[in-house]
C-alpha cells in the first residue's frame, strides 16, 4: 500500500475574513506556530486548498485568505467517532499506580466532544464542583486516518495516516474512577480540543520522535516524548485497532498521555473556570490553546 501524499504539509480549517465562509488552507509562514499566533491576535494568512482533506489530489492554490476564526482541522461530521488509548505511556501508568496494559486500552468519544483552538473547554454541571470532580488535562498525539483501514499490518500502518495533530483529552476524574468504563467521563460535550493544524504524514516520517507538553496558566505540567515511554506506538496502535474493524477516513486516534497529569499530584491540580490550557506538540503541529469555562459562569477568551 502506497503512503498518502498530499500537496499540503500543514492544513488548517478556518473562517476567512474575505468570505465569512469556512475554508481549508496551508499557512503561508511555514515556521509559524498557528495556535500562538491566533491567540496573540496576529495576522495569519493561508493559501487556499481546494478539495477534501482526504483527497490526495486536493489542490494547494496561490489564492491567499486571511484567517478570521481558526477551527478544528476536521469538522465533527468528518471525524464521526473518536478512538482513544488509555494508559499508553509507562510513566503515566506508574504515576497512577496502574499496571502497564498487555494490549491497547480502547475507549470511544462521540464527535460532540470536539472543539477547536480558542474554543472554551466546558465543565458541565454534572462535573461540578471542580474540587470534587477534578477536571484534568492530557496532551495527546492525535493520528488522523486518511483512507479506510482494516486488518492493517504494522509494516503498512503508517501508509493509512493522513497526518498528525494535537489533542487534549480533558478528563473528569470523579466520574472516571467511579466506574469501570471510562466512556461517560470522557464524553461530555465541547470538552476535547484538537488542532491547531494537521501536519501531513509525509512531513513527519517517524511519529515516535515527537515532543509534547501541557501548560496551565503558563506553568509546564507535562513534558514528554513519544519516543521513550509510549507503550504501543502508532504503527502498533493502528494495526491493533483495525483488526476486524474498518477505520474510516477521518477517524482520529488519541494515543495516550505522558506523566504529569493533575489528579495524582499532591495536592491535586484540577482545571477550573478561567484557566488557560496550552498543549504543544513539535514538528510543526504547534500550540493548542483553550480557556476553561464552568457551565453557568461567564465565557472566557483565550488570551495570553
Amino acid at each position: 500500500m502506497a503512503p498518502i501524499r498530499t500537496q499540503w504539509t500543514r492544513l488548517i480549517r478556518f473562517v476567512a475574513s474575505e468570505t465569512s465562509q469556512i475554508h481549508i488552507g496551508q499557512p503561508i509562514d511555514a515556521q509559524l506556530d498557528i495556535g500562538l499566533a491566533i491567540a496573540s491576535k496576529k495576522s495569519v494568512l493561508a493559501y487556499e486548498i481546494l478539495g477534501s482533506p482526504f483527497d490526495p489530489s486536493a489542490q494547494l492554490t496561490k489564492n491567499i485568505l486571511s484567517v478570521k476564526t481558526l477551527l478544528s482541522p476536521l469538522s465533527r461530521e468528518q471525524i464521526g467517532l473518536v478512538r482513544c488509548l488509555g494508559l499508553n505511556y509507562a510513566d503515566h501508568a506508574a504515576e497512577a499506580s496502574m499496571n502497564k496494559p498487555a494490549a491497547p486500552v480502547l475507549f470511544y468519544k462521540p464527535a460532540t466532544v470536539i472543539i477547536g483552538p480558542n474554543a472554551s473547554i466546558k465543565i458541565p454541571k454534572v462535573a461540578q464542583p471542580v474540587e470534587e470532580h477534578v477536571p484534568d488535562y492530557e496532551v495527546e498525539l492525535t493520528v488522523v486516518i486518511g483512507k479506510p483501514a482494516k486488518d492493517v499490518s504494522e509494516d503498512e500502518a503508517l501508509d493509512y495516516v493522513l497526518g498528525y495533530t494535537a489533542g487534549n483529552d480533558t478528563s473528569f476524574r470523579f466520574h472516571q474512577m467511579n466506574v469501570s468504563q471510562w466512556g461517560f467521563s470522557k464524553s461530555f460535550d465541547d470538552a476535547t480540543p484538537i488542532g491547531p493544524c494537521i501536519v501531513s504524514a509525509s512531513a513527519i516520517a517517524d511519529p515516535q520522535t515527537l515532543s509534547l507538553k501541557t501548560l496551565v496558566n503558563g506553568q509546564v505540567l507535562q513534558d514528554g516524548t513519544t519516543r521513550i515511554d509510549q507503550i504501543f506506538n502508532v504503527k502498533q496502535t493502528i494495526a491493533f485497532l483495525s483488526q476486524g474493524t474498518t477505520l474510516p477516513a477521518g477517524t482520529i486516534i488519541m494515543t495516550g498521555t505522558p506523566n504529569g497529569v493533575g489528579f495524582v499530584r499532591k495536592p491535586p491540580i484540577f482545571l477550573k473556570h478561567g484557566d488557560i490550557v496550552q498543549v504543544w506538540i513539535g514538528s510543526g503541529i504547534g500550540t493548542l490553546i483553550n480557556p476553561v469555562v464552568e457551565e453557568g459562569k461567564p465565557p472566557i477568551s483565550a488570551k495570553l
